[in-house]
């Protein structure tokens, strides 16, 4: 038998990562009214920059837009070093009070709304080193799923012929084993993704040798690892006005390309190539190891900071492999092209695993909802799924400048069923939106395994994802709440 509920809350966030904290500063600031608490299902704050561990994780975005709005990220860095973005979201927490609101080792399960009672019903699990797993319930008036979008239990990992007969070590990048440095040994990395252009360059530094082992190519982009354009505009403008600035600047800069590189795939993707072959060997085999099949953002592009990745190429000290794996042998990996790569650790970094709403199985008044028959309004709520928010971020730009919109919009709606004595905020498409699409428009394979699971998106306005800073800048901050698709009652 489940346990009564022990407790009800205005707001119940869920998960305490960079969305979770910026949830926790809005509704301080603009909904001081509320009660609410933080359940994360780990043990500490910080989400990916607290789960991921392995040697040279770092942001993919400049810290100026991954950075809040409200606490502008002040490292010399913009493309920052792991620790250093954990430490400034744990400052952050701190300073915004919202640490005091997180309960660690709470899982929400289950979450069902009641239409008669307007509240919604957690079943939390509850675990932790202090003694045995236990079930908790609660319930809210409001939930805000602050979890993103993969799952931190477990990653994507292949099925690999032969992998048991390696004598070596097998790593995935997500669970990374404290002290392999792989010093002196002679490193294998499995993927193209942003995760394997971080970990090879830092693991040439101190390994025998790196290979980068990938099924097809990706686009990479040089950056450099400190932003010219912040330290330009904080010499000559008030901190004030620089900072807003500085962070504009740079959201406008990534949406530009993005835009670009949509509308004009052949230069973007010509000059893409350009610029890896302008750091490469005259001789270097460009056309088979940095020329992707596929256009410039349909899949993300990788960033490298200062082109580190393309300098340990140059110094000899990694190389670039473009092959299928045929079966590991017991001292490496045979490919298709009957090669062996020599390995003494393997690091499969094969991609995550998307986990919608972090697993919480939702249910509204006895049904369950499926998520995948359910279009997504403004990005942030499930049709016909009553007071239930959900912070989702950029698939081409920095993460925290939607999940920042999604927090003052949600504090936009509570404020506005308080002012009218409403208790139930529900958006619903009469029809005449229709064409659902995937809601994340990537062909990248991590997206292309959980279609399936993932909600959609509509054709057009509100029920269309537009990945657009400036559009959901308009549509979020400058549009009227009661717009006639959320119905109050």
């Amino acid at each position: 038998m489940e346990p009564s509920p022990t407790e009800h809350l205005d707001v119940v966030v869920v998960g305490a990562g960079i969305s979770g904290i910026a949830a926790g500063h809005y509704l301080r600031t603009e909904c001081p009214w509320a009660t609410y608490v933080v359940l994360e299902g780990r043990g500490d704050l910080g989400g990916t920059w607290d789960l991921f561990r392995y040697p040279g994780i770092r942001s993919d975005s400049d810290m100026h837009t991954l950075g809040y709005s409200f606490r502008p990220w002040q490292g010399a860095d913009s493309i920052a070093d792991g620790p250093e973005i954990l430490e400034y979201l744990r400052a952050t927490a701190a300073d915004e009070g919202v640490d005091h609101h997180v309960r660690y080792h709470h899982r929400v399960r289950r979450a069902e709304w009641s239409s008669p009672d307007a509240r919604w019903l957690l079943t939390v699990d509850v675990t932790g080193p202090d003694g045995p797993p236990t079930t908790t319930r609660l319930t809210c008036s409001f939930l805000f799923s602050c979890a993103g979008y993969y799952r931190y239990d477990r990653g994507y990992e292949p099925e690999f012929p032969g992998i048991d007969s390696f004598t070596g070590q097998v790593v995935h990048p997500q669970f990374w084993p404290e002290g392999l440095d792989g010093a002196g040994q002679r490193v294998v990395v499995i993927g193209s993704g942003a995760t394997a252009m971080t970990l090879v360059p830092a693991l040439a530094r101190t390994a025998g040798h790196v290979t980068m082992l990938q099924r097809s190519p990706t686009y990479v982009l040089s950056r450099p690892r400190r932003s010219r354009t912040a330290r330009a505009l904080r010499r000559v403008l008030p901190r004030r006005w620089a900072e807003p600035a500085v962070r504009w600047l740079h959201a406008l800069m990534t949406q530009g390309f993005y835009q670009v590189s949509r509308r004009r795939p052949e230069q973007v993707r010509a000059g893409l190539i350009e610029r890896v072959a302008q750091q490469l060997p005259a001789d270097y085999d460009v056309a088979r190891h940095f020329t992707p099949r596929y256009d410039p953002w349909d899949q993300r592009v990788c960033v490298v900071p200062d082109g580190d990745l393309f300098a340990a190429l140059r110094e000899g000290r990694a190389s670039v492999v473009t092959d299928t794996v045929d079966t590991f042998t017991p001292h490496g990996i045979r490919l298709a092209s009957g090669d062996e790569l020599a390995a003494d650790v393997v690091v499969t970094a094969t991609g995550l695993e998307l986990l919608f709403l972090g697993g919480i199985e939702l249910v509204v008044d006895g049904r369950p909802v499926v998520p995948s028959e359910r279009l997504t309004y403004k990005g942030m709520m499930l049709e016909d799924v009553p007071n239930l928010a959900m912070a989702v971020g950029y698939t081409n730009a920095s993460w925290t400048l939607k999940a920042e919109l999604t927090c003052e919009y949600v504090c936009r709606i509570l404020n506005h069923l308080r002012a009218t004595g409403t208790t139930t905020a529900v958006p619903h498409n009469d029809g005449a939106v229709a064409d659902p699409s995937p809601l994340m428009a990537l062909t990248s394979g991590y997206v292309a395994r959980a279609a399936g699971t993932l909600p959609q998106q509509g054709s057009r306005f509100p029920w269309q994802v537009y990945q657009s800073y400036l559009k959901d800048f308009r549509a979020m901050r400058l549009s009227q709440v009661d717009d006639g698709v959320v119905h109050f009652t």
